[in-house]
């Protein structure tokens, strides 16, 4: 049997980058090569594309962010680390030579294409911006490739807070409140921002770049002293910034999704975090927080967070996988769909796939079904007309 040529795509330009090293090594380690050739493409922190020798071996977040930040980097590397600008690789997917020669316009020759990176399908686990966001997406639709994961609509909703918000609400989900706040906005001499912020929502709040994972750019404000500083944070990260109102006391649960159209749910997960919430160094350099997998919940709660988790997966249409995280308040057992995550760390140790492990489905076997998952949406995209005879 033929074995299936599969692209992993990974690393990329957002500050997410050594998580996605760890996603994309742990998906290499456990990929069947009797089923699967998968070659490896990296983006660089500065854009670049290269089709590495080797991919990456390390499976372990903490190790990649360790290494990443004892690299030495330039001056221009440093200036351009929350928004590096991309540039195009030395080596490329399609191949062209000089062709024909014509005497239309500056150029002397005509590109040709000579030949192409042949792949079956595309496993993209570029987190963040400029890869979880649609961008990716859109490359693999217009390319008319399979690939794993959501498609274009679910990935930039998925990324962007502010309109995830919009979408949970209108389908009835319940979540926290909240104001959006536009950089420009922000930054006028006369903004109201503070005032609003203070008159409709309630301490504590937590302040959020609208487009970043891995709790990149997140504040916990107690008081409106901080909240000026942390709006400021946020804004270093993205033009949108999300202020919510804190749940107290509160629990952190997930649940994973995966499937198209008919969506399952695992069981889910408790993040006890050991510091005042669960930011990029309790996620992946901290390892006093705990897990605990299946989360201590009653029936009725168990019942009713698997539900909200497929509801919230659809409602943004996604498609193969996605977790998504809630907050429940301890004292009367509320729960608020905090966020769905549609490119979740990815490593045997993520929580995504933990929770499918403590299911009955093991890392290798999700790696099979998300990638059968590819292969049956695109077949489905392939019998929509697009011509009018």
């Amino acid at each position: 049997m033929k074995r299936l040529r599969i692209g992993v795509i990974y690393g990329g330009r957002s500050g997410e980058h050594e998580v996605s090293l760890a996603s994309a090594g742990a998906i290499f380690a456990n990929l069947d090569r009797d089923r699967y050739d998968p070659v490896p493409i990296k983006i660089e922190r500065d854009g670049h594309w290269i089709l590495p020798d080797q991919p990456p071996s390390s499976e372990s977040a903490a190790d990649t962010i360790a290494q990443g930040r004892a690299a030495p980097r330039s001056p221009q590397q440093s200036s351009q680390e929350i928004h590096p600008i991309a540039t195009p690789g030395t080596e490329t997917m399609l191949v062209l030579e000089p062709g024909i020669a014509t005497t239309d316009g500056p150029q002397s020759h005509v590109p040709v294409l000579l030949s192409t990176l042949t792949l079956d399908m595309v496993f993209p686990i570029v987190h963040g911006p400029y890869g979880e966001d649609g961008t990716l997406q859109g490359l693999f639709e217009l390319a008319n490739i399979p690939y794993v994961g959501a498609g274009v609509l679910a990935s930039a909703v998925g990324m962007d807070k502010a309109l995830m918000k919009v979408v949970f609400s209108e389908k009835g989900l319940p979540i926290v409140n909240h104001e959006t706040v536009e950089r420009p906005e922000w930054q006028k001499p006369s903004s109201d921002v503070l005032s609003r912020v203070m008159d409709n929502l309630k301490f504590p709040l937590f302040v959020k770049p609208a487009n970043q994972g891995s709790s990149l750019g997140i504040s916990r404000v107690t008081n409106a002293t901080s909240l000026s500083a942390a709006i400021d944070y946020a804004a270093r990260y993205d033009r949108k910034i999300i202020v919510e109102e804190g749940v107290t006391p509160c629990r952190e649960i997930e649940c994973a999704i995966i499937g198209n159209d008919i969506p399952e749910a695992s069981v889910p997960g408790e993040i006890i975090t050991s510091r005042d919430f669960y930011d990029y160094e309790a996620k992946y350099l901290d390892n006093r927080s705990e897990v605990a997998i299946p989360a201590a919940l009653s029936s009725t709660e168990l019942k009713n967070i698997t539900k909200l988790a497929i509801k919230a997966f659809q409602s943004v249409d996604c498609a193969g996988m996605a977790r998504v995280d809630f907050l429940v308040n301890s004292d009367n057992g509320q729960v608020f769909v905090n966020e769905i995550n549609t490119h979740p760390g990815f490593t045997t140790i993520s929580m995504f796939a933990k929770m499918w492990n403590a299911s009955g489905v093991g890392y290798s076997a999700l790696l099979d079904r998300l990638i059968a998952l590819a292969f049956q949406r695109h077949t489905e995209k392939q019998k929509i007309v697009s011509t009018t005879t």
